[in-house]
């Protein structure tokens, strides 16, 4: 299996942490339903899972629910709903749609609000080992805890721009478009992240060593992934624009805690438009999973639609693309009828190369399409499709 890698912008083979290939992917902030931005990134690292497990390689998959975060908070404030209750539901229906998709679910899913202990103690001892400092914060009862990010860069385990190679203009657009303070007064450095938020009144707020507060993004992605996975994975992956700041610095901050590379493997996935721009929650130009569904549309359809498009590739839905894929999975099904049992298995074998390929499902499709089209289809090929593809003929 070979994977693109973002960090050093080549195929490399998977490679596993013990003879495990141990896989954590960034999960959803649980303020809104799934949208197909997030159905291509699961369904990608889904078809990775699938195609390791079919060659015979053991995954110990994890992801995490950002359910302690600012844009929940502020969208349970602006409806006037329980941000725990918010959270409840939009994972609950994000699951349900990962299950309509046939998304296998990851071994370890963790919720955020459920090991709140873990980052908390994790910056006590960054900021022991003086990897973490206080800034003052007079609003807040306490000082916000900044991550030093220049001291991990000293240690050879950090360099800014490793992961997204950014340039310096980039990086800090970067950094203020996903949440951060270049300009914060009393900062060591433009980019260091909040590790530790300090609490601020009628905000959720937890016990921690620096005092009462929560955890920033980061270090929330950090603990959960070392804490499910162990202190070295081999592959972090997520949607494109992870990249820059989210991945490198849970990176950072994981290896800042073990004093260990974090991951072999970044893996990331492109980003989808709708009507010209990028799908996003902000823009509210979304087309949800959940709605597709109860509309109707066969969820393999959506599957199949997706996965027509390279993983890395940025594209733009349109709606004619269910429509095609519904007619081609009907084609499929057709085939799938009248396949017979055959010792002929290299179609099978093309099929497996094809995703070994860095995931190249546009290809294995196209050898479906030409497996659809004989008179008499292998049955073994029906099965490939299942298992590899996770479309059900």
């Amino acid at each position: 299996m070979h994977l693109h890698n973002s960090a050093s912008e080549r195929l490399e083979p998977v490679r596993t942490v013990d003879g495990v290939a141990r896989l954590y992917v960034c999960g959803i902030t649980p303020y809104d339903a799934t949208h197909l931005g997030h159905a291509a990134t699961y369904l990608a690292f889904d078809t990775l899972g699938r195609a390791l497990r079919q060659s015979g390689v053991e995954v110990d998959y994890a992801q995490n629910i950002t359910d302690v975060d600012d844009p929940l908070f502020e969208r349970a404030n602006a409806t006037n709903v329980d941000w725990q209750e918010l959270a409840q539901e939009q994972t609950d229906l994000f699951r349900s749609d990962m299950a309509a998709l046939r998304v296998i679910p990851p071994d370890s899913y963790v919720r955020v609000q459920d090991v709140l202990v873990e980052p908390a103690d994790a910056v006590g001892r960054l900021v022991e080992r003086d990897l973490g400092y206080a800034v003052p914060t007079p609003d807040a009862d306490g000082d916000d805890i900044y991550f030093d990010l220049a001291a991990v860069e000293a240690s050879g385990l950090y360099e800014p721009g490793f992961v997204s190679h950014f340039a310096p203009e980039r990086l800090a657009e970067a950094f203020v478009e996903f949440g951060g303070d270049p300009d914060r007064e009393g900062k060591r450095s433009t980019f260091d992240p909040l590790l530790w938020r300090a609490a601020r009144p009628e905000e959720p707020s937890w016990p921690s060593p620096v005092g009462r507060g929560r955890p920033g993004w980061h270090v929330e992605c950090a603990i959960i992934a070392t804490g499910a996975l162990g202190e070295h994975v081999s592959i972090q992956a997520g949607g494109r624009d992870l990249r820059f700041p989210h991945h490198e610095m849970s990176a950072a901050h994981a290896s800042g805690l073990t004093g260990k590379p974090f991951a072999d493997h970044y893996a990331h996935a492109g980003l989808i438009a709708y009507e010209g721009t990028k799908m996003s929650k902000s823009l509210g130009n979304l087309v949800l999973v959940s709605k597709l569904v109860a509309a109707g549309h066969d969820p393999a359809a959506i599957r199949l639609a997706v996965l027509s498009h390279h993983y890395r590739e940025d594209w733009e839905w349109f709606d004619g693309e269910l429509d095609a894929a519904a007619a081609r999975l009907d084609t499929w099904r057709a085939a799938a009828a009248r396949s017979e049992p055959s010792p002929e298995h290299a179609p099978v074998q093309r099929l497996r190369e094809a995703i070994a390929d860095d995931l190249d499902t546009p290809a294995a499709i196209r050898l479906v399409d030409e497996w659809a089209a004989q008179e008499r289809p292998s049955a073994a090929m029906r099965t490939a499709v299942d298992a590899l593809l996770g479309i059900r003929l």
